[in-house]
């Protein structure tokens, strides 16, 4: 019998829709609630945990009350233990004092559900020497560490194959954070806190978040002049984050929201730093487009920090007006050849699978697998 340890973060997530960029601290919780925001960590979980019931009458599941795990692990099935002493709301404290507790318990496998901060708290708890592995099923805005599985699903089969096959490999994997005030006023200060041992299998997992290695200026303004000077009359263009599309707004003269998504028609700024129901009412009934680039050393282009371009926008815009733009060195220097979405909805992960064509600068385009 494989003990496995549960610990959800019931409110991880809430703050991409609204472009909050994360939910650390009560006082941005309490925003996202008002601002619209919805639980979405344990739909993720149960994601992951889907993937584990061919093998459920063989683990011993130990997890935490109500939101943080409980009330997920018993809708799909599972029997388990409870950790006491953990009220209602949660705090990071309790995520803390339930991975000690599991350790000391000897889990087999940490399964925790969250982002970055989730994942620094389950380091704090068990630290760089940990024997124990530990294995993130992505559900956060900032996903910048390497604890992570590529999206929930590949969480759970990657447990599932951890769980059955003895020798499967664990390796020390990075735990980052950023400072979300200053991601908040478009400064990414982002800091290495230390490593958990995680399973590790192929393309399941997804890699540590790396800067572009490539700025050449020469080569960003041609990028942006090829989508400049394709962009159409009467079109609402979505803008994402990151530092390959800042050109671009340059180009059109328009101050540029570096981490966060701006919306853009007639070459006026329509919108800046929008939230996803804004999104929706930009656009409904109009004519849209949507510009992404790659999260260079992950591969990227929806579902890490562009979670405000949710999976309803994309379903709405279409596959076919999406331009993905990014230099031939961040695509070249992903390890797999493959870029990956992982929006929360299989329907328009699925829509999005095939191949897309990438500008790479003026009249250059390559072909790219997507995969989910």
């Amino acid at each position: 019998m494989k003990k496995v340890g549960l610990i959800i973060n019931p409110v991880a997530g809430m703050g991409g829709k609204v472009g909050l960029k994360g939910t650390d601290g009560p006082e941005i919780v309490e925003k996202a609630r008002a601002m619209g925001a919805r639980p979405e960590s344990a739909d993720k979980a149960a994601k992951a945990l889907q993937q584990l019931s061919g093998i459920r009458e063989e683990i011993e599941l130990i997890t935490c009350p109500g939101e943080m795990g409980e009330n997920t692990a018993r809708r799909c099935g599972f029997e388990l233990e409870l950790i006491s002493g953990i009220e209602k709301p949660t705090t990071e404290e309790d995520t803390e004092k339930a991975a000690k507790e599991m350790f000391e318990q000897g889990a087999d496998l940490l399964l925790f559900v969250g982002g970055d901060g989730t994942a620094r708290n389950i380091y704090n708890a068990i630290g760089d020497n940990s024997p124990m592995p530990a294995l993130g099923v992505p559900a956060g805005v900032k996903i910048h560490s390497a604890v992570y599985a590529t999206n929930p699903r590949n969480a759970g089969e990657l447990a599932a194959q951890f769980l059955k096959e003895a020798g499967l490999p664990v390796r020390r994997s990075e735990v980052m954070d950023i400072d979300e005030d200053a991601f908040r006023e478009g400064q990414l200060s982002a800091r290495l806190y230390g490593y958990l041992q995680v399973p590790c299998s192929g393309e399941l997992m997804q890699h540590l978040k790396v800067g572009g290695a490539e700025t050449e200026e020469a080569v960003l303004e041609a990028i942006a002049e090829n989508v400049v000077e394709k962009m159409e009359e009467d079109v609402a263009y979505i803008i994402g984050p990151g530092s390959t599309i800042g050109p671009i707004m340059d180009k059109l003269g328009l101050s540029n929201t570096l981490l966060g998504v701006d919306v853009v028609k007639n070459g006026k700024l329509l919108a800046s730093d929008v939230n996803e129901k804004q999104l929706l009412e930009l656009i409904e009934g109009e004519r849209a487009k949507i510009i992404v680039t790659v999260i260079g050393g992950q591969g990227y282009i929806f579902g890490r920090g562009n979670q405000q371009i949710s999976a309803e926008v994309i379903r709405i815009v279409g596959k076919e007006n999406i331009i993905v733009v990014a230099t031939r060195e961040k695509i070249f220097s992903l390890e797999y050849e493959r870029l990956l979405v992982d929006t929360g909805d299989e329907k328009v992960n699925g829509m999005l699978c095939g191949y897309m064509r990438i500008i790479t600068g003026y009249n250059e385009e390559l072909l790219y697998r997507v995969s989910c």
